[in-house]
């Protein structure tokens, strides 16, 4: 019979998924970000929508919001969870860089951190692929998990 705390691992040292089945379903929140920078040139275009392919904050923000729908497809021991709410959004943070924050909520027996740092590292590889035909010189740094709560549904 497995433990009851938390890990990764079967009584045989083997890499398996954590059971859930006997925790509590809870309203989950978690906030993740990433940086992403360019040029100020580059970032100006991506804030006002003048880039060559497009819009590029529209195509990483859905980009943003289908990484965290499939992140137990991308990362292998993550559970399939019924996402209620992703939103991703875009601040400049400097002339040279855009924060990207992503945020997903769920009621569901285990988190969503890592919906949320799919969604933010997704969105500003995104941003990454609509720039880099006008700047070659990008980067993605920061990539964080904000904040995650759960609270007791009454």
């Amino acid at each position: 019979m497995m433990s009851h705390k938390l890990t990764h691992l079967n009584e045989q040292g083997e890499v398996t998924m954590v059971d859930v089945s006997n925790k509590e379903v809870m309203y989950r929140v978690a906030t993740a970000s990433a940086t992403f920078s360019a040029s100020k040139k580059t970032i100006d275009k991506v804030m006002t929508g003048t880039l060559p392919k497009g819009e590029a904050c529209s195509a990483a923000r859905i980009a943003g919001i289908l990484a965290a729908k499939n992140t137990d497809k991308l990362i292998p021991l993550c559970h399939t969870l019924p996402i209620e709410h992703v939103d991703v959004s875009f601040k400049r943070s400097s002339p040279t860089s855009i924060d990207v924050v992503a945020s997903v909520t769920v009621q569901a027996k285990t988190g969503v951190e890592m919906e949320a740092l799919s969604a933010a590292t997704t969105a500003a590889l995104t941003l990454w692929d609509m720039t880099k035909a006008v700047d070659k010189n990008l980067t993605i740094e920061n990539v964080v998990l904000n904040s995650k709560t759960k609270t007791r549904i009454t």
